[in-house]
């Protein structure tokens, strides 16, 4: 059961406005910049990003309803602010994954808490 969408709202009026300035540097966050199925606007979310062999897993802390991840969905890919540098990715696929693969450990164990166990994978395009 992913985070109440109380959380994500409040966060989304608040805390993600300080993440948002971080997230483009910090190790596992990124910015990920991706268009409104129906408003064509651009949209700039926070996220806890790890890379894989061949892309990106996302946690879905709050679910694989959140607007961003349909939006990421229906437009089959979006880019990723990381480390200072925008990556584009590709192929997004929701997976569950109660191990928590290709997570740290402590990001393992905090998901696990949580009860938090989609993500969705992105690739790098060929």
């Amino acid at each position: 059961m992913p985070l109440p969408r109380w959380v994500a709202r409040a966060n989304r009026v608040g805390l993600n406005k300080v993440v948002r300035r971080i997230a483009p540097r910090a190790p596992g966050f990124g910015l990920l910049v991706h268009r409104g199925r129906k408003s064509g606007k651009e949209f700039r979310t926070p996220v806890n990003v790890f890379r894989t062999g061949d892309g990106v897993r996302i946690a879905l802390t709050y679910g694989s309803r959140s607007d961003w991840v349909r939006n990421v969905l229906a437009a089959g890919g979006c880019s990723i602010v990381m480390r200072g540098r925008t990556e584009d990715f590709t192929e997004p696929v929701l997976r569950t994954d109660p191990a928590r693969g290709g997570m740290p450990l402590p990001v393992r164990t905090i998901l696990r808490l949580t009860r938090v166990d989609e993500f969705l994978d992105l690739h790098r395009p060929a």
